[in-house]
């Protein structure tokens, strides 16, 4: 039989137990170890585990709801029975009447469940507005998202509900966005793709590959609808020249045709009118020999005079009809002429930046070739200049970006102003330009760069009536004989930020 222990000692043991376990000291504690100790049933006088968890699954849609679940929660903490049943009571009256259960409360306390019920509906507007950018190819997605919306505009549907809900769209959105923007960037690199063979089909097509230069920068992330918009425009000024000048071209060809067929016709009529001629002149001469009296001879003078006269005027008329030939055909050639560099020039336009007109990346790359080409047949220097604007973000978020358009626009203006007719302008990224100077050596480049951004200090960019100092900072770099135009660039690049970090506003050597 065993042995009961007496209470003082279970309490002692209880006490015990409560410090090893590290339990908090409180009744509930101390009972549940008592009970262990003395072998008895584990039943709690007062359930305060369950009444929080009840507590906190209770959604406050007004202030006073709000308040009696604190009072719920103090009573729960006092094991007050009573107090838990009236702050029960109060809670579900609350949420039934139109203040709260207290008729003294202001209607403010109205507002809670308005704003509640506004704020789903506008997410819901939000996410409906989301939908398009996320494509409707996933029929589990777009099954969830019509759930969402009608849970969004259910006003009986929990807060809790919503969230759980809210957590799970959101994951499937971020996997949807992954989605589009893989296929975006895949669609772009097909594009990419075939505009390049379209060009190299066409290499000889030198009006089609100035499209096809521009179609290739403007596929270039990131994009923009003002870079898009830009290009497309400029390519359909291209378009409409190329039409222009074909339709002219074949106009030219007819006319060039026909009046080489009236210059054939008009030799032919004068070589038949010269044999002509001469026949009746030996008839004549012949008939000359036979006369035997002056009388007899007067008709005979008389028709070789008559018959040279209408040579004369032959010869005359076709002289004037070949002259307005060959007047005719300078002046369709001097069209045509035109017509032609009209479309070299708009061709042209497609390898420079739409925004300020100096050259793109493209118009950039073709003038590399060329001048690299130059200096390693002539062995002439080339210096390369690397300029970025200092502080331009902050430009961009002080006066806004059509201002700091402008100021790219200004400083293209002044660089121009400063450069010789064979250097060469190019934009190279947002507020980056490259400068090419041949025949410089590197501190001549120094130099004229120096002088640039003297040219900007006296020469102030104004927007509205304010006046903005604009400088840059750049490096220079002289072309190597054995390096590459990026090799150059680069260490133009790392020299211009050295400038930077020396202060700004100024040129370093690269």
């Amino acid at each position: 039989m065993t042995k009961l222990k007496q209470p003082s000692v279970i309490a002692r043991e209880a006490l015990k137990q409560l410090s090893l376990r590290k339990l908090a000291p409180t009744p509930a504690n101390y009972q549940a170890c008592y009970n262990e100790i003395a072998n008895l049933p584990n039943v709690a006088g007062f359930p305060e585990a369950p009444l929080h968890q009840i507590s906190a699954a209770l959604t406050a849609n007004t202030p006073d709801q709000e308040k009696q679940i604190g009072l719920l929660n103090s009573a729960i903490v006092r094991r007050n029975w009573r107090d838990v049943q009236e702050a029960l009571v109060a809670f579900t009256s609350s949420g039934h009447s139109g203040n709260g259960g207290n008729a003294g409360a202001p209607k403010a306390d109205n507002a809670a469940p308005v704003m509640s019920i506004r704020f789903m509906t506008n997410l819901a507007h939000a996410i409906e507005n989301l939908l398009p950018a996320l494509g409707d190819d996933d029929a589990i997605f777009s099954a969830q998202v019509t759930e969402f919306l009608q849970a969004l505009r259910n006003p009986s549907v929990g807060i809790s509900g919503v969230e759980v809900m809210l957590a799970s769209f959101s994951h499937r959105v971020l996997i949807a966005a992954e989605d589009q923007a893989e296929i975006k960037a895949m669609l772009l690199k097909l594009l990419h793709l075939i505009i390049e063979n379209i060009g190299e089909l066409s290499i000889d097509d030198n009006w089609l590959k100035g499209q096809i230069d521009a179609l290739l920068v403007a596929v270039m992330p990131p994009l923009t609808l003002r870079r898009l918009d830009d290009v497309e425009r400029r390519i359909r000024d291209v378009m409409a020249k190329q039409t222009e000048a074909k339709v002219r071209s074949m106009e030219a060809q007819t006319e060039m045709r026909i009046m080489l067929s009236t210059f054939v016709d008009q030799l032919s009529m004068m070589n038949k009118s010269s044999s002509v001629f001469g026949n009746r002149l030996e008839e004549s001469a012949r008939q000359i020999e036979e006369v035997k009296t002056i009388e007899d001879m007067t008709p005979l003078l008389k028709d070789v005079i008559d018959t040279t006269r209408a040579m004369a005027e032959d010869t005359r008329t076709a002289h004037e009809k070949l002259h307005t030939l060959q007047e005719k055909a300078l002046v369709t050639e001097r069209e045509l002429t035109k017509l032609h560099l009209d479309l070299d020039h708009a061709s042209a336009l497609a390898r420079h930046d739409p925004l300020t007109d100096a050259l793109n990346r493209k118009g950039l790359d073709e003038a590399l070739s060329r001048e690299i080409a130059d200096v390693r047949r002539k062995e002439t220097p080339l210096s390369i200049a690397l300029l970025d604007i200092d502080n331009f973000k902050a430009l961009n978020d002080r006066l806004g970006h059509e201002t700091g358009d402008a100021a790219l626009i200004h400083l293209v203006k002044v660089a121009r102003e400063c450069m010789r007719p064979v250097d060469s302008l190019a934009r190279y990224g947002g507020e980056e330009f490259v400068i090419l100077m041949p025949d410089t050596p590197l501190g001549l480049g120094i130099q004229t760069m120096t002088r640039l951004q003297r040219k900007l200090t006296t020469t102030f960019f104004l927007t509205g009536n304010e006046k903005v100092l604009i400088t840059f900072s750049a490096g220079v770099a002289q072309m190597t004989p054995m390096e590459t135009s990026a090799e150059a660039i680069k260490r133009a690049d790392k020299a211009m930020y050295l400038a930077k970090r020396a202060g700004k506003n100024r040129v370093l050597g690269g």
